[in-house]
């Protein structure tokens, strides 16, 4: 019985037999065998296996003493391991030389078939031992639920490990998340939920002064994602919205009508938890659970404050605390946890400790200028994006809308606001130059063609028009063009060039005149290409200026008339053939007699004659 796994207490069927506890002999058998061959397994077989797995303690033992073997560059042959047990003094516990010899008999070619018999075998000696521990730990005089479901979760967690390709070694489990920098490409980027503002799976938080339209700012982003309706010109992935309404529940509907009312749809995918929920309470572990269950792509907690009570918010150690409970619920949502929270007396920076800060991929600072709906002004300024550019603040404007069929109590008819932006619009969403700027952005390769484009656009969600599709590429493709012609490279650059081309019916011709190469500086150099001389020789223009004909001047001329002004000569370095040169190394631009088709030299042809000497009139 020594080489045999003691159990705690044996489990018995109805017959009265005693139940031998799942395991595979053969499996063991050949595993063992074939590393003894041909250890270049071993480090596929520890992928699957622990020496823990083997239900034979004795097996246990020489599966590590091969695996010690192998690490140390020695021999695994049976003799080797035979010597090595023995030094130890624990030849004996295996079962001796003969159980090793035996061993050595089992060789297979694919022992990770084996291996994965041994470890389904393992697994369910473990559930078995699980439910004899709960049964224990039920029947104790002193039985306490929490230890049991202790004992529960960390079964599962060692389950999720093994699952995971690692072993029970908490040890191994760290090792086994460390990258090396050619795995960061299989890590995933950053999913963008509106523009290059919010993204999935990330902590984000607006900050303002109390009174300052961040509720107004929220509401209207929830709207946005909910309906997947653009974002006052930024793309938006549609999804479920949760609102946490810890503070001003009472006024929510109203902001939530006048919207509907205002942009004429109703506000689908937005849901509202109208009171709060303690992030140090019990009660938060629960909201996780929820939130994991119903998948929404964006969490509004407002405020920060009302869901840590009770928490001293200039204790870096405490609100790091609730930070990582908000960390936590972004971790089972993969949502974007957005946070509202208040400013300090200062009205620049998040009230309390800076620990919350380091933690956010997004911060956002709202504030409004004005005294009345008419004249206010508020501005979302970008105070951090982690991974990202910060982008131009954002300026909007409030429309006063009124609600339909609702009275105050003196009659007055119910009101509330909107946002209108004030920020100049892009192009329109779904447009050929918009969806260059979101190709940009997304840093897509310029060598993408249209196929490539389109696959990229529908794992995006994004859906257009093929035709349009196309369009943005060959904006792309010919704006690269043209940035190789002006600087040798092929790079992008969307601030100095036009993203609009006269050629593409779907783009206005009126956007050229941003683009550098319209707007040409007028010191330029003249154009590289020279104008053909004129047909008439002399100067550009001078013939239109003086016609003549082509007889050759005569000496005289009327009473008074002066001597006529010969033509300017043509440069023979521009027509080729000067005086003296061989008629038969003439070039094809050489002019010709109009007569005798023989070439022209000398001064007929520098002074625009059609006719050699010998048939000049």
């Amino acid at each position: 019985m020594d080489n045999v796994r003691h159990m705690t207490r044996d489990t018995a069927d109805n017959d009265g037999f005693t139940r031998t506890p799942p395991h595979n002999a053969d499996a063991e058998a050949y595993v063992l065998g074939s590393c003894m061959h041909q250890p270049r397994h071993v480090p596929a077989l520890r992928a699957i296996i622990t020496g823990a797995d083997f239900y034979k303690p004795g097996n246990e033992l020489i599966w590590n003493t091969i695996c010690h073997l192998y690490d140390t560059g020695q021999p695994t042959e049976p003799v080797v391991i035979t010597k090595t047990l023995e030094k130890r003094k624990e030849l004996n516990r295996v079962g001796g030389a003969s159980h090793i010899s035996a061993l050595a008999n089992y060789t297979w070619a694919s022992p990770e078939y084996f291996a994965e018999m041994i470890r389904e075998a393992a697994d369910l000696r473990q559930a078995e031992e699980l439910g004899r521990r709960i049964s224990q730990y039920a029947y104790e005089p002193d039985a306490e639920p929490a230890r049991v479901v202790t004992f529960i979760d960390d079964y599962l967690t060692r389950q999720k490990e093994r699952a995971a390709g690692r072993s029970g070694d908490p040890a191994d489990a760290l090792l086994a998340e460390l990258l090396d920098a050619s795995s960061l490409d299989n890590m995933p980027v950053l999913e963008p939920l509106i523009g290059d503002l919010f993204h999935l799976d990330t902590l984000a938080r607006i900050i303002g002064p109390s009174g300052h339209m961040k509720s107004f700012v929220v509401i209207d982003i929830a709207a946005h994602v909910g309906t997947g309706k653009p974002w006052h010109g930024h793309h938006v992935r549609q999804g479920t919205v949760v609102y946490l309404v810890a503070e001003g529940a009472r006024g929510i509907r109203k902001r939530v009508r006048a919207w509907e009312k205002h942009h004429g749809l109703k506000m689908d995918h937005v849901l509202f938890m109208p009171r709060p929920v303690q992030t140090r309470g019990p009660e938060w572990d629960i909201f996780i659970e929820a939130m994991r269950r119903l998948e929404p792509a964006l969490i509004i907690i407002d405020t920060q404050a009302r869901v840590s009570v009770g928490v001293e918010e200039n204790s870096n150690t405490e609100l790091g605390l609730v930070i990582e409970r908000l960390d936590d619920l972004r971790r089972a949502t993969e949502a974007c946890v957005l946070v509202i929270h208040h400013t300090g007396h200062m009205g620049e920076h998040g009230r309390g400790a800076s620990a919350a800060k380091g933690a956010l991929q997004s911060e956002f600072h709202v504030s409004k200028k004005g005294d009345n709906a008419s004249n206010i002004t508020v501005t979302m300024k970008v105070g951090k994006q982690k991974d990202d550019e910060e982008g131009a603040d954002l300026q909007f404007g409030l429309k006063v809308v009124t609600l339909d069929g609702e009275h105050k109590p003196d009659g007055r008819p119910v009101t509330s606001v909107v946002l209108e932006s004030k920020t100049p619009a892009g192009p329109a969403e779904n447009s050929p130059e918009w969806l260059v700027i979101v190709l940009d952005r997304a840093k897509v390769s310029l060598s993408w063609g249209s196929p490539r484009v389109i696959k990229w656009c529908a794992d995006q969600g994004i859906q257009m028009r093929k035709d349009k599709i196309e369009a943005a590429v060959r904006i792309r493709k010919r704006r690269n063009s043209f940035d190789e012609v002006q600087n040798g490279t092929g790079d992008v650059n969307p601030d100095t060039h036009s993203v609009t081309d006269e050629t593409n019916p779907d783009i206005t011709p009126s956007g050229l005149s941003d683009c550098t190469r319209n707007n040409l500086p007028p010191n330029l150099p003249p154009a590289s290409e020279t104008a053909p001389p004129p047909e008439n020789g002399g100067t550009p223009g001078e013939f239109e200026q003086n016609p003549r004909s082509n007889i050759p001047p005569q000496t005289g001329g009327g009473p008074g008339d002066a001597p006529s002004k010969p033509p300017s000569p043509r440069s023979p370095s521009r027509e080729g053939g000067g005086e003296g040169e061989d008629e038969k190394n003439t070039t094809p631009t050489t002019r010709r007699c109009t007569v005798c088709n023989e070439p022209l030299h000398g001064y007929r042809l520098d002074r625009g004659y059609d006719t050699c000497l010998t048939h000049a009139a």
